[in-house]
């Protein structure tokens, strides 16, 4: 059975070229269009069967049965300067695009019960520096990628709706360089096939909608990756290759007024609990996102923001297990500059909706980051510094039957 289901969840995977991408650390700001045109607004706020995606319990606003599926057109632009004691070079990452899937299909089986099912990309984060000219970037390409499924099950009575929705979570993770002209670190391609949860709670009355969700950690162990590459610069009491998604907790509102409503959405995602980003000093992220629609019976306009200081942090003096196997040297700091440079803080964002008939309309959003600069020293006691902005484009279709 787990291996019938891994093969559904490649085969999946296939349908988009998920590969790196990076938003809040390495999760995704949202999924569906409606959300990433709010600044991620849908913890308080329904959007239909893609609620499925952010807050299950707003599934219950689905009047019978809504499919949504589209995707989203990331661009992701790295540009990083290093010095290994021999003076700076720059270099840009040529992971640039990709295209991230999500779809999410929702019923009403009767008046207090709903389910459903969605597939959607997650997460993801890296670089590919493999064309520099220079050793400084060690022709470093690195690739986390995660893509999950989930059936939403939901139950509401009055104003109030719970739902869970069981995981089922697929992953690989790649980090390759070269140390010097003949030596080549990495494993290969790792995968894993993990399960988590979502929970979710929410309360409508009087056009004034609470919803809180819950988000399980998932564990994935990708053998033979994270501690090959760690081991690779010399540290080489490492041995873990755990890298989990972390635990996410977080609160939402939204107040509908006529034609206009306003929005805010509050989470933390946990990376200082999570296995692996905890060794390279990933900190916990607080988001604070809020958003506005117009809505008529024929389109609506959205507009968001979120802010999130970066999950990475300078490591330096802090003691981290890693650094210490290697004689105090900053080597996460290299790794998070280099190969993870989750640093992204803002988020500004658009989204509209044309409903072309009463059971079919397109949703569309842009999400821009402004560039982030991070400096930090390296593991050769030399200033490291990544530049890091993203742009993105999502459509989706949805149909109610």
């Amino acid at each position: 059975m787990r291996k019938t289901i891994k093969l559904a969840v490649v085969a999946a995977l296939a349908l988009g070229t998920t590969s790196v991408f990076a938003t809040n650390g390495s999760t995704m700001l949202g999924m569906g269009a409606k959300t990433r045109g709010m600044g991620g607004i849908g913890i308080g706020m329904s959007h239909g069967a893609e609620s499925v995606l952010a807050n299950p319990s707003l599934i219950t606003s689905v009047k019978s049965n809504e499919i949504s599926f589209g995707g989203t057109i990331f661009m992701p632009d790295v540009e990083s300067t290093n010095n290994m004691g021999g003076g700076a070079s720059t270099a840009t990452s040529t992971a640039d695009m990709f295209v991230i899937p999500a779809i999410s299909l929702v019923t009403k089986i009767n008046d207090n019960f709903y389910t459903g099912i969605g597939m959607w990309g997650t997460g993801g984060l890296g670089v590919d520096f493999r064309n520099s000219t220079s050793g400084n970037h060690m022709n470093m390409v690195t690739a986390l990628s995660l893509m999950q499924f989930g059936v939403p099950l939901a139950y509401k009575t009055g104003g109030l709706s719970a739902a869970i929705t069981p995981i089922i979570q697929y992953g690989t993770l790649d980090i390759n360089y070269d140390t010097n002209a003949t030596n080549h670190v990495g494993s290969g391609v790792g995968s894993d096939l993990s399960f988590g949860y979502t929970l979710g709670l929410s309360y409508e009355t009087a056009g004034l909608t609470v919803g809180a969700v819950y988000k399980s950690e998932i564990e994935m162990k990708y053998d033979g990756v994270l501690s090959t590459a760690v081991q690779g610069f010399g540290a080489a009491g490492y041995s873990n290759d755990t890298l989990s998604s972390p635990v996410e907790i977080g609160l939402g509102a939204s107040y509908a007024m006529g034609k206009h409503t306003v929005a805010l959405d509050y989470k933390v995602i946990k990376w200082s609990d999570a296995a692996g980003y905890k060794d390279f000093g990933w900190e916990d992220q607080d988001v604070i996102a809020v958003g506005y629609e117009y809505a008529t019976d024929a389109w609506a306009l959205r507009a968001g923001y979120a802010k999130a200081d970066s999950a990475v942090q300078d490591n330096n003096g802090k003691n981290l297990a890693i650094d210490v196997m290697m004689g105090g040297a900053n080597l996460t700091n290299t790794f998070n500059i280099l190969g993870f440079p989750g640093n992204i803080e803002e988020h500004y964002t658009l989204g509209g909706t044309y409903n072309a008939t009463e059971a079919v309309s397109v949703d569309l959003a842009y999400v821009y980051a402004p560039e982030n600069t991070t400096t930090f020293k390296n593991f050769a006691a030399q200033d490291a510094t990544v530049k890091h902005s993203e742009s993105s484009y999502t459509v989706q279709l949805n149909v109610a039957f």
